[in-house]
């Protein structure tokens, strides 16, 4: 039986003019092993595993990557190994949070948001970042509502720097306020975590769009005996029709190909 794809899959992100893959890669783990929460411990692929695993992505119809400055070597990495690719990829990254010396520090100054901007833009090689979320620390409403992150952001909008943001937060609140003036909202969403569904379907009705992470809840879904998590899951996400996709963190081939299988057959249904 030859293997699904999402090529065919491929989904509006809101109003951003951006269309994505139903399931995303999230590159946390080609940057960084300390301080991450995932229950099996794993070694940073070298380049040629992670080469392999970024055709293998694109093979299989993904066409989003989400890194962040926080993933440690991730963005510098991804920026050699996409040469020559970068109109094939929708790539997503952050601003606000630091990873230093197993230590995060945040900074949500305009200063510092352009600062970041400019440096994922020198890191990924590229002259545009196709979405920009600010990795919020949990105070949802405080950073948007006290710093001046949004409003660097959507002037660096305006200067093509970037097509488009929004925010990555821990709360309802902090995730409806975020899309009231941005693009996109990256919640969490899964089995074990569903508080945040509200803003899903605040996105659905306003034209915004959604990003899940830990749609697999990291790795730890974990169900009755005989029913599928992953399955589980991806039917749990994409019932509900604010979601664009999924961010999946893993550097393991049989994984995706299996996550992309699940998907095509859960969309195939809707």
């Amino acid at each position: 039986m030859s293997q699904a794809t999402l090529h065919d899959l491929h989904r509006p992100l809101g109003s951003t003019g951006l269309m994505v893959s139903p399931l995303g890669l999230g590159t946390v783990k080609l940057g960084r092993d300390q301080g991450v929460k995932y229950p099996n411990g794993f070694q940073i692929p070298d380049d040629q595993q992670a080469r392999m695993l970024l055709k293998l992505t694109r093979d299989l119809g993904i066409n989003l990557i989400d890194t962040a400055p926080a993933y440690g070597r991730s963005e510098e990495r991804l920026g050699p190994l996409l040469r020559g690719q970068r109109h094939e990829w929708v790539i997503v990254s952050k601003v606000g949070e630091e990873f230093c010396d197993g230590v995060s520090r945040h900074d949500f100054s305009a200063a510092h948001t352009r600062l970041s901007v400019e440096r994922s833009l020198q890191r990924l090689e590229t002259d545009f970042i196709d979405l920009v979320l600010v990795h919020s620390d949990g105070n949802d409403l405080a950073i948007l509502d006290q710093s001046e992150v949004y409003q660097a952001l959507a002037q660096l909008k305006q200067e093509g720097k970037i097509r488009g943001f929004g925010f990555s937060g821990k709360t309802v609140e902090g995730g409806l306020r975020a899309l009231e003036q941005g693009d996109c909202a990256m919640v969490t969403y899964n089995l074990n975590e569903q508080a945040e569904r509200p803003v899903i379907d605040y996105a659905a009705t306003h034209g915004k769009g959604i990003l899940v992470k830990k749609a697999l809840a990291s790795g730890h879904a974990c169900l009755s005996p005989g029913i599928d998590p992953v399955r589980a899951s991806f039917e749990l996400l994409f019932d509900r029709p604010g979601v664009a996709s999924a961010i999946v963190g893993t550097i393991n081939p049989l994984h995706l190909a299996h996550n992309v299988t699940i998907v095509a057959q859960v969309l195939g249904k809707h």
